[in-house]
């Protein structure tokens, strides 16, 4: 038997010490990004687009190769244009294991060659920390920011001379403003359980008061790399990201309608409900490409607990721990209002290099957001 509820992994040491401070952004604040300053033919009724976390690699790229791939095909294979993904956003750990220069081009570049769209990102815990060993002494994010978080689009110089341009993202948290939604990215920090400093939870205070003035007519979508619920056996539940998340909606008075995150190695789907008000789905991605996949915990492993308060209130709704895969998310403007659906694809580790290999659809869900 698996849980079906979020857990708690007992007896985590305090790592709390690997904290790091924060760069200071390259845009102004409210740190906002258009995607129509990106990406100028982006529609208005609807919207495509991919999202996947953890896929660097260092042991065996494989799978990360197989996984971009996929993205890549599905990217150039779509039926019609409607259907074509038109940007990929990625919930961190895009460098393992210290966010080196030296590592992006293997690890991301080389990768995502031939993937036709922009993509965006937010930082997860093994971009930002530091190799004390590295040959050239490096800042924390200093890579990442280069690559993402530009004045301009440039080559990048550790880039191995891809085409890939850098990204203008004007912060390591940041708001990308599109035409269907907005999505708040959050910075986690390196913890296990990631840490939100002060100054960025005021900054999300703010942000979903505005997210939420221009509803009903966009979706209020948050990203963290660090996941708040999840049941898996590596991590467990971040108490952190739950305290942060559920006082600042408290708080607010406002709850997005989605929260996609990463960190844990595979694919999970939650709902919260709450007393009152629409639930909350929290959705895990972060079976990118890292060769090490994190089973669900069995209710008999006693390293695990779901007794914590409003655990009752978050229900597993589906997961696939056994394969990397990647979200297609979609947005689209109908009669009734906004709809915002997701399927994640998975990749089996067999027969991966045969040229009609395909990933899977493993798992669905829909938002209808009135």
């Amino acid at each position: 038997m698996r849980f079906k509820t979020p857990v708690l992994k007992k007896d985590q040491p305090d790592d709390s010490y690997k904290f790091r401070a924060l760069p200071e952004p390259s845009g102004k604040y409210p740190y906002h990004l258009s995607l129509k300053d990106v990406i100028p033919s982006i529609g208005d009724n609807k919207i495509t687009f991919h999202m996947v976390g953890d896929t660097g690699s260092i042991r065996s790229p494989d799978f990360q190769k197989t996984v971009a791939g996929e993205l890549i095909k599905q990217y150039q294979e779509a039926d019609s244009k409607g259907d074509q993904p038109q940007f990929l956003y990625h919930l961190g750990d895009i460098v393992y294991n210290h966010g080196e220069a030296t590592q992006y081009q293997r690890q991301f570049f080389d990768p995502y060659k031939l993937y036709p769209g922009p993509i965006f990102a937010i930082p997860g815990n093994h971009d930002s920390d530091v190799n004390p060993d590295a040959i050239t002494p490096y800042n924390t994010l200093e890579p990442f920011i280069t690559v993402f978080c530009d004045t301009t689009p440039h080559t990048v110089a550790f880039s191995g001379g891809s085409e890939r341009k850098s990204m203008v993202q004007p912060n390591i948290y940041w708001t990308l403003k599109a035409p269907l939604a907005n999505i708040i990215g959050m910075y986690s920090n390196i913890p296990k359980f990631g840490v939100v400093t002060d100054e960025q939870r005021d900054w999300l205070k703010e942000e979903l008061k505005a997210a939420n003035a221009e509803r009903p007519g966009k979706a209020l979508i948050i990203c963290i790399h660090h996941a708040p619920y999840t049941a898996d056996i590596n991590h467990g539940s971040s108490i952190p990201m739950i305290t942060l998340l559920e006082s600042v909606f408290e708080e607010t008075g406002i709850r997005p309608d989605i929260v996609f995150s990463g960190h844990v190695h595979n694919y999970q789907h939650f709902i919260r409900r709450y007393s009152e008000g629409p639930s909350v789905h929290f959705i895990v991605a972060g079976g990118g490409g890292y060769d090490e996949l994190h089973p669900i915990a069995a209710t008999d492993d006693n390293r695990f607990t779901n007794d914590y308060p409003n655990f009752n209130d978050v229900e597993l709704l589906g997961y696939c721990d056994d394969k990397h895969g990647f979200l297609k998310v979609t947005l689209e403007r109908t009669q009734k209002g906004l709809t915002l659906s997701g399927n994640y694809y998975a990749v089996t580790h067999r027969d991966t290099n045969k040229s009609d290999f395909t990933a899977t659809l493993e798992d669905t869900f829909i938002l209808e957001i009135l």
